[in-house]
Formats: C-alpha cells, sequence, structure tokens
C-alpha cells in the first residue's frame, strides 16, 4: 500500500470514503469521540485488516457503527431498555450490547464469535453522511496503532496509521476526545465501560441503577480459558489428519479446509471463525488444525484456536 489519502470533509471527500468502504478498504473516520478505523462490518477480510493494521491483533469484538437505530434493529434483538437509552443518547457516544439476530449477516470477527454484539450511532455530521452513502454497517476501533494514544485530529492518525490505511477523512478534532460509554443489554443492564456519557445520566434515563461489571462475569472474549471451541475436540499443530479428523491446514497442503494456501495471515484471520464452523460437523472424530505463524495477526490466531482446543469445564 502507498501513502495514505487526506480526504476532505466535502462532498468528493465523502463519496471517495464510501468508495473505500464499499471496496472493502479501510478508512479512519471522524467521530465525536475519536477517529474510528473503518471497515465493512460484513467483509471478513476488511474486518481481518482493520486487527493487522492497528499491529497489534487482538480479536476482541468491535464496535459497529451505524446511521440510526433502525440499522441496529435490523441486526440485534431489540428491548425496551434498547429503546429507552437510544431514544435519549443516539446520536451520540453510547454503545450498547445486544444479543444478534439470525441472519445478521456481520462477520464473525466483528464479535470474536459471541452471539452479541457492540452497535452505535455517532453524532458526528461527517460519520452520519458516510455511514448513509456507504448504507451498511462499519466496524471501527480506535484509528492507532494499539497502545498509542487515541487520536483525535486527522494528523493524529497520519501519525500512526499514515501507509496502512487507505484514506482518511478529515473532519476536524473530536469534540468529546473520549471513547463511548458501553452498556450491556444482554442480561441486566450493566456499564462495561465509563466513557463520553457519565453513568449518571444514563441511570437517571433509565430509571434505575445499572449493574457495575466486576470483571468475573464473561461480557467479552478471552476471560475463559475455554472458549471460541466447536463442538468437537481440537487438535493444534497437525500436520496429517487422524481416522475421522477434519484438517484445517495453513500454506500448500493437503487438507479439508484451508484458512489460507496462499499463507497469508489476513485471509486466514478472516477465514478462521468461518472454518471452524464448517468442519463442526455431526459424527466428527474431532478437528486438527495445521501449524500457524506465531507473528503478526498469527499470534491472535493462535490465542483462539488454544482456547478452542484447551480442555473444557
Amino acid at each position: 500500500m502507498g501513502r495514505t489519502e487526506h480526504l476532505q470533509g466535502d462532498d468528493s471527500g465523502i463519496v471517495r470514503a464510501a468508495e473505500l468502504l464499499s471496496e472493502g478498504r479501510l478508512i479512519a473516520l471522524p467521530t465525536e469521540t475519536v477517529y474510528g478505523l473503518a471497515g465493512d462490518a460484513r467483509n471478513d477480510r476488511a474486518v481481518a485488516r482493520i486487527f493487522d493494521a492497528k499491529g497489534r491483533p487482538s480479536f476482541n469484538p468491535l464496535i459497529v457503527h451505524l446511521a440510526d437505530a433502525g440499522a441496529a434493529r435490523a441486526l440485534v434483538d431489540w428491548s425496551d431498555a434498547a429503546e429507552m437509552l437510544a431514544t435519549a443518547f443516539w446520536p451520540g457516544p453510547l454503545t450498547l450490547v445486544l444479543p444478534l439476530k439470525d441472519g445478521h449477516g456481520l462477520s464473525p470477527l466483528v464479535t470474536a464469535g459471541l452471539d452479541t454484539v457492540a452497535i452505535r450511532v455517532p453524532a458526528h455530521p461527517l460519520a452520519q453522511v458516510v455511514l448513509r452513502a456507504f448504507g451498511g454497517p462499519v466496524a471501527a476501533p480506535s484509528a492507532n496503532p494499539s497502545g498509542r494514544i487515541s487520536p483525535t485530529t486527522a494528523a493524529h492518525v497520519l501519525a500512526g496509521l499514515d501507509g496502512r490505511i487507505d484514506a482518511v477523512l478529515d473532519g476536524g478534532p473530536c469534540t468529546v476526545g473520549l471513547e463511548s460509554t458501553i452498556v450491556g443489554l444482554a442480561g441486566t443492564p450493566t456499564l462495561l465501560r465509563p466513557g463520553g456519557i457519565p453513568a449518571e445520566a444514563i441511570e437517571a434515563a433509565f430509571g434505575a441503577p445499572l449493574a457495575q461489571h466486576d470483571g468475573t462475569a464473561i461480557t467479552a472474549p478471552g476471560q475463559l480459558g475455554s472458549h471460541y471451541a466447536p463442538g468437537a475436540r481440537v487438535r493444534l499443530n497437525a500436520t496429517q489428519a487422524d481416522p475421522g479428523e477434519v484438517l484445517i491446514g495453513f500454506g500448500p497442503m493437503e487438507c479439508d479446509l484451508n484458512l489460507s494456501r496462499a499463507g497469508d495471515l489476513v485471509e486466514a484471520a478472516a477465514n478462521l471463525f468461518h472454518h471452524l464452523h464448517d468442519a463442526d460437523r455431526p459424527g466428527i472424530a474431532g478437528i486438527a488444525v495445521a501449524p500457524i505463524p506465531q507473528h503478526g495477526l498469527g499470534v491472535a490466531i493462535n490465542d483462539r484456536l488454544r482456547r478452542a482446543a484447551a480442555p473444557r469445564g
């Protein structure tokens, strides 16, 4: 990839930004909180590239940005609590975690294989216009290398990601400058992350206190030793299948399913959850997975595979 395009927040910049998203490319998009690293949330490869561009691959759930609450209702099981909070705070810096609907169409990398998704309707006028022009859900963590300060200007984005993403749409400084507040609504309403809207304001609108996340409930991937696990037993670092096993390969090799015959870790990440689902067939003896290089996105792939293979509790 060459240098990152610096798009102005005018009609031509908006058209170009929506065009890039439709092509499965990555753009940095201004929101009222921070700049987000945006890709089509339905496109496995685009989502895998988000993790790769940030430089510290980790398949944690991503927030899906939507144009309005109607678009959210098409993806999740909507509730009275969601309606109340969306009416009070959307568009704005509030993210809601809700159960996915069947047929939602999102890449499993967005949710890290969970049955819930984090959704938000941003208030920034440029984000709104681009989301409507694109016409679909956009996954967008902060547009910075992992571990670095979150970006609140286009210059911040370019300082960290120039040459690693396709474009940045310049919307000037972010007005909130702090990530969104996250509230879990898949069970008891729970504050999962403080952010741009005070918990007290949410509780006032909700008419009840929020439960506090104490670190023991499983609200995000990676918190259990055995996780991302198919029904079948998983065997790692396999060079061939034992009798009755489905073999998931990597690189040029004989196998039933291949994460990437070309040895491309971005492609492998995009295929990971799909292939685990496809391999988990009735009556098989188990799933064998070929060795994956322990660098780049391979670190996150191996982490998820180790959890899938861990002894079940």
